[in-house]
Formats: structure tokens, sequence, C-alpha cells
């Protein structure tokens, strides 16, 4: 099957943005478009791909767009606003805090839970709820390839000191949820905060001091 990946790096906090198809059907979704809207699109309609649907990791404004600390970032809302006419899934648990970040509405989304997908061409999406970092925190699996958004980063994983945020939870999503993919999964994060883009899970099973705590009382603390 014809994989269309591509990582795109945008914004001060070195977000990345995802974009997954199907090079035979030219369809494909945006993964946390955020930042830089026309640029994410203009990407997409370089390589003559057609913007189906969107999937957000989880509803911070860094990846979903919305106010956060007295700036507005884009996202999701300017899609619509510019004639994209796009639903937005978002995992059911991050529903709530939708309106408070940003101008979406209920109508606009497709609210999600563990083990639903969604097919672009003859790619299949798997939905991986990992909450942790938030609570409708959600990874997506497609091919091998899993983008983990703010729950697992190359070396790291997401800060669970913030509103909505639950370090036992967090345990488990990184040492029960994603440590049983197999090792050859590719691992795509949702910030550029190490040396190389991309990872494994086998590497990061290995390397990453986070997967390492065989208890959780010693995960949280570390994770005080």
């Amino acid at each position: 099957m014809a994989l269309y990946l591509k990582q795109l790096q945008v914004g001060p906090m070195q977000n990345y943005v995802y974009l997954i198809g199907d090079t035979e059907t030219r369809q494909a979704v945006a993964v946390d478009p955020a930042w830089a809207v026309d640029a994410i699109v203009g990407v997409l309609e370089e390589d003559d791909m057609k913007l189906e649907t969107v999937l957000i990791t989880h509803y911070h404004p860094d990846h979903l767009g919305g106010s956060m600390m007295g700036h507005n970032i884009e996202g999701a809302t300017d899609l619509l606003e510019r004639g994209h006419k796009v639903k937005i899934h978002i995992h059911k648990n991050e529903a709530e805090y939708v309106p408070r970040v940003c101008g979406l509405s209920m109508s606009d989304l497709v609210l999600t839970e563990a083990g639903d997908d969604v097919v672009i061409g003859e790619q299949r999406i798997q939905f991986i709820h990992t909450p942790g970092h938030t609570p409708g925190s959600q990874c997506f699996l497609v091919q091998g390839n899993l983008v983990s958004g703010d729950t697992l980063f190359i070396g790291g994983c997401g800060r669970v000191d913030l509103p909505g945020s639950n370090p036992e939870d967090m345990y488990a999503s990184l040492n029960t949820t994603l440590k049983a993919l197999p090792d050859e999964t590719v691992l795509y994060p949702g910030h550029n905060y190490s040396p190389v883009p991309v990872s494994t899970l086998g590497e990061e099973k290995k390397s990453n001091p986070y997967l390492q705590f065989a208890k959780l009382d010693d995960f949280l603390r570390i994770m005080g």
C-alpha cells in the first residue's frame, strides 16, 4: 500500500505536524495542523493531495489552535474558516476543553475513543488512547508508524504537571499501552526535542528513561 507520510516542523515551540495519506487515491489527513495553516495546506497542494479530515492528538492550543498566553495560534478553526470542509477528530475526553481554547463547535467534531480508526484510501489509521499529558491524549498508528503527540518523545515524555494531567495515567500509557507495540514501530513525536526527528519504540525501550520504571511509585517519584 502506498503510504504518504510527511513530518513538518512549525511554530516557535518546535511542533511537528503530520500529513498522512494514500498516494494512489491522493487523499490525506492532517495531524495537529497548527501555527501555519496556509503552509500546511500548501504542502498538500504541492503534493497533489486532498485534505479529507483532521486528527488531533490533544486539545492544547499548540496542537489544536486557539488562545494561549495571550496569543492566538492558527489551527483547526482557521482551516474551517478558509473553506476546508473537514471534521476534527478528537478524543471524547477532550470535548469539554475545546470551547475554552478555540472556536470549534460540537458539530465540527468527531469524538473518538480507543479502538476507533479512520480509513483514507487504503490506509487504516488506528486511534490509541494514551491519557496522562491530557485526559484524552491519543496516538495514531498506521502501517507500523506511530504519531505520538505529547505522550512519548524521543528520549522523554509529556508533562504531567498541567491542568488535566495525570502521572498515573501517563505511566500506564507509556509502560503498558505503548511498550506493547512492536520494537520496529517508528516513532514520530509531537515536538522536535531531540537531535533526530524519528526513532523506534525498540530504541526508546532501551534508552528512554521514562520507559525504564518497573514500578509506578518509582515513576511518580521522578515525575515529582
